[in-house]
């Protein structure tokens, strides 16, 4: 087993987490490692550390703008990531989710859990902000939909999502996609090269 751990900081709200989420595989094949999914809340990151999301500081720069779609369509070409769909409802707001994400772990399926919403989030393009949505397709995912609407209401779930978030912005994280490998902090799904590369030099050390 090698020496290296790498987490992937995460909230289902960033199409950026999402396209990252679909070429982790291939990288933990190549390498051997498996990616720790550590559900963060975004918009807790960003008060904590005055960020503010990209869609907001590009709003009056058109350029940028256009060019942030093309990096996208890039990534998305590149991987053949042909179902990715920005959200008509974008943003969402994904305490529910997260804290879902977070009961999703404590019953061990969170790694399905991640993989569903994020394809209901940007493929199928829901509102998953809305209760009555997530209900249902939690549901139809063979989620225990009752149990999980009770969780997200739990003391500990709820403090488990904010020692997260706390965690991640002491260890200088600002936004997401975030990764670490060990103590080396990534940003962006631009950053996937450089982070497998890091795993690496790591792995070889060992």
């Amino acid at each position: 087993m090698s020496a290296v751990n790498v987490q992937f900081l995460f909230d289902l709200g960033s199409p950026n987490a999402y396209l990252t989420h679909k070429v982790i595989p291939a990288i933990e094949a190549r390498q051997g490692v498996r990616f720790e999914y550590v559900p963060i809340l975004l918009g807790g990151l960003f008060k904590l550390t005055g960020n503010r999301s990209p869609a907001e500081t590009t709003a009056h720069i058109e350029n940028k703008r256009k060019y942030m779609m093309l990096e996208i369509q890039r990534f998305v070409e590149k991987h053949g990531l042909t179902a990715w769909r920005m959200n008509p409802h974008f943003p969402v707001n994904t305490l529910q989710l997260m804290r879902g994400a977070v009961a999703a772990q404590r019953e061990g399926v969170l790694e399905r859990y991640v993989d569903r919403m994020f394809v209901h989030m940007w493929e199928d393009g829901l509102k998953l902000d809305d209760p009555q949505v997530l209900r249902a397709t939690l549901e139809a995912d063979g989620f225990d939909a009752a149990r999980f609407e009770a969780a997200l209401g739990d003391a500990d779930v709820k403090g488990a999502l904010l020692a997260n978030t706390q965690s991640a912005y002491e260890r200088g994280a600002f936004g997401a996609p975030t990764f670490f490998v060990n103590e080396e902090m990534f940003f962006g799904k631009d950053r996937l090269r450089d982070v497998e590369e890091e795993i690496a030099r790591v792995k070889a050390l060992a």
